[in-house]
């Protein structure tokens, strides 16, 4: 049953029931924390979440993994980050912002959040040869 995954949230009033929320609800809201930070380029998506983007659904929680050992809840976040960033920096920065909006949206407390680099992204080079104007002067002189 897809039911018994459901993390059941911190309720002080039992009278008025319980509020469950699914992982892949919890999962977005890191996706989209992760992908804000500074220096981020990309989450890493999976076969399945790149065929949903092919035909048009965004997957925005791709890149991260929720897990669950008893009490004790998850996040594995996997990122592409932009060339010439500090990597332990960005890596600190998700952590915090996944926890904070976690805490934020949900109440729940991540035991751990661990980050996984799997790529730097170098910026686009302008095209050296501009295919408009083949002969253009470049710094006064005939290319």
């Amino acid at each position: 049953m897809a039911e018994d995954s459901n993390i059941i949230l911190a309720n002080s009033d039992s009278q008025t029931g319980t509020i469950e929320i699914a992982p892949e609800v919890v999962e977005v809201i890191a996706g989209i924390a992760a992908s804000q930070v500074d220096g981020v380029y990309s989450m890493r998506g999976s076969l399945a979440s790149s065929l949903n983007e092919l035909f048009g659904r965004k997957n925005r929680g791709k890149g991260v993994k929720i897990s669950r050992d008893g009490e004790n809840l998850r996040a594995e976040v996997y990122a592409f980050l932009n060339y010439g960033v500090a990597v332990p920096k960005v890596a600190l920065e998700i952590q915090e912002k996944v926890k904070q909006q976690l805490l934020f949206m949900t109440g729940l407390k991540l035991s751990s959040v661990d980050v996984y680099v799997q790529g730097v992204v170098p910026k686009k080079q302008a095209a050296a040869v501009d295919p408009d104007d083949l002969f253009a002067e470049e710094n006064g002189e005939k290319k």
